[in-house]
């Protein structure tokens, strides 16, 4: 079983920052691609940023130049640097890993932190 543990979420003001921190077990976290979702009350799920095996990483456009995701395998922990934090970034993020085997897609999702940022 593959589970996932996020932490780091809280209250900020705005132009704060945070890290939030996604502690995977059950696996080895290198044969995951990993990304951060995020939801507010009323809105879709959004995906937030992703980062591949080869560690390439990937944003939504509201996010770009403020957020940075990385991963060390070595501690099976997915980071998101999260800087100059906006109110429109309030909501529940979710950490997310994802692996295809044999043509087969598997999905697993954390149970969510919530980030609060303030005016």
């Amino acid at each position: 079983q593959v589970q996932l543990v996020e932490s780091g979420g809280g209250l900020v003001q705005a132009g704060g920052s945070l890290r939030l921190a996604c502690v995977a077990s059950g696996s080895i976290l290198s044969i995951f691609d990993m990304a951060w979702y995020r939801q507010a009350p009323g809105k879709q799920r959004e995906l937030v940023a992703i980062i591949g095996r080869g560690g390439v990483a990937n944003y939504v456009d509201s996010v770009k130049d403020r957020f940075t995701i990385s991963r060390d395998n070595a501690k099976n922990t997915v980071y998101l640097q999260m800087n100059t934090l906006k109110p429109e970034d309030t909501a529940v993020y979710y950490c997310h890993a994802a692996r295809e085997f044999l043509d087969r897609r598997y999905d697993y999702w954390g149970q969510g932190t919530q980030v609060t940022v303030s005016s």
